[in-house]
Formats: C-alpha cells, structure tokens, sequence
C-alpha cells in the first residue's frame, strides 16, 4: 500500500492538510511539492470548505522543509534547481493566493522551507515546543525572490538579516517576539485552540474574507495605493450588494446568529 506523506482530513467546513512524514521530520521530496500545489487547488474549487489548517501528524515535526535527499538528483545544478523552485513556487503560491483563510498549527521543527511554507499562510499559532529557523547559509543555498518577500514582509528586514546570516534557530518565543507567529499556546492546548479559531472563522462571511485578504495583498504590493484600478477601489463597497451583507445586517437585526452563504 502506498502511504500518502501529505493527505487532507475534512471536518465540516474545515480541510486539514496533514504533513505525514515523521522518518524524515516532515521534510517534503520534489513529488510531494506538486503534490502539495495540487492539493490546494482541489481545495481552491471546493465551495463547502471555508478554512484551511496546515499541520504535521504529529508533536514533533511540522517539517523540516526541502528533502535534502533530494537534491544529489533534484537540485544539483542550476538547472535542476531553477526546475526545483518552480515546484516550490507553485505549492506557497496556491496557498498564498487561496481565498479562504489558511492557518498553520506549528509543532515541533518548523525550518527551511517548512518555515517559508508557514509564510504562505494568513496565520500561524505555535506550540511551544516549535522550533524556526531558515539555515540555507549552511547548505551554501539561496532562499528565492518570492520568500525573501515573504519573510520580509512578515518580521521585517532586521530579523530577516539575523535568521538568513546566523543561521540560527530560534524557540517560539522568540518567533513570536519577530511577529513570526500570531500566538503560542502550550502543547497540550494547541490542538483544541486552533480548531476553536478556525470554526470561528469558517462562521463568518466568506466574501469578508477573500475581499480582506485581496486588499492586504494589494496593499503589501502597493502601499501607497498608486496603482489602483477603478475595479479595485470598488471593492470596498461592493459587498453591500452582497447576500452575505443582507444576511449580517438582519441577522444583527434580529440578534440572533447570521448563516452565511458566501455569495
């Protein structure tokens, strides 16, 4: 039987992506790269499901990121590993431009491209026993324009410089200190805290959400706004013509809880 290192459990409205490779920490192979990119566009399609959590099958490991197995045949050369990256490109760029939240529920090692993974994701909430790190100086490699990105538009360009150039791994402490993670929670609570937040979530209205993870992309690309289409400046208030506007409104109304439709 063939075992899946990365599989998706559905619970309601909820999909978990489940890194399922606990030899390897988790690492991700070239196959499983693509594999991962298909997954989340299945997901991207499915109108039933209103969140996405990331997570490891077990304590120990979200992932350790790029197989380094691998690279004697996948990642040798230039060549290899320009083809390597499209790959990993794909993966981080179907969960980054998903328009449903996503949530990685960081246990364990959390380095290499299972940290840039995490940077793809609209929140991450750590156990306390995660460790971070991005130690691609001790490989003699080079992070890609679209993590760098990623990772400076989360903890800034002083705490990229420090993890990038010391090569250091840091405790969910300090990820949380460099705006890394949202929040840490104990290991024994993590898994009732994230399922808690991400039924919260799935609650609320789905339009709110692609709309406000739009805006904070355009936002991160163009932050002075110079560059805005008349569609764009319409967003805002294009929900008002929304069912999901009508529902809240009335639901609010009538003081009791709104059933959102997402259109």
């Amino acid at each position: 039987m063939m075992v899946e290192n990365i599989f998706v459990e559905r619970v309601g409205s909820i999909a978990n992506v489940i890194f399922d490779r606990p030899e390897k920490r988790n690492a991700i192979n070239y196959e499983d790269w693509h594999k991962l990119g298909d997954i989340v566009r299945d997901l991207s399609v499915d109108d039933e499901i209103r969140v996405v959590i990331f997570t490891g099958k077990d304590d120990s490991s979200f992932s350790a990121g790029a197989d380094i197995t691998d690279f004697g045949e996948r990642r040798n050369n230039s060549r290899q590993a320009a083809l390597y990256q499209e790959a990993f490109d794909r993966a981080l760029g179907a969960i980054e431009s998903l328009q449903i939240p996503t949530i990685a529920k960081i246990k364990g090692t959390c380095i290499g491209g299972g940290c840039e993974l995490t940077l793809a994701m609209d929140i991450r909430i750590a156990a306390d026993n995660a460790i971070f790190g991005i130690p691609a100086a001790r490989l003699g490699i080079v992070i890609g324009y679209q993590e760098m990105r990623r990772l400076v538009a989360m903890i800034g360009p002083g705490n990229a410089s420090y993890l990038l150039m010391s090569g250091r791994l840091i405790d969910a402490s300090t990820a949380l200190h460099f705006g890394l993670v949202n929040s840490v929670l104990s290991l024994s609570s993590i898994d009732e805290y994230v399922t808690e937040l991400a039924v919260e979530i799935s609650r609320l209205a789905p339009l709110s959400h692609k709309q406000h993870k739009y805006i904070l992309q355009r936002v991160l690309k163009d932050p002075q706004l110079l560059n805005m289409s008349s569609e764009d400046r319409k967003i805002p208030f294009d929900n008002f013509d929304s069912d999901d506007f009508h529902e809240g409104y009335k639901a609010f109304q009538d003081r009791r809880n709104p059933v959102f439709k997402g259109r």
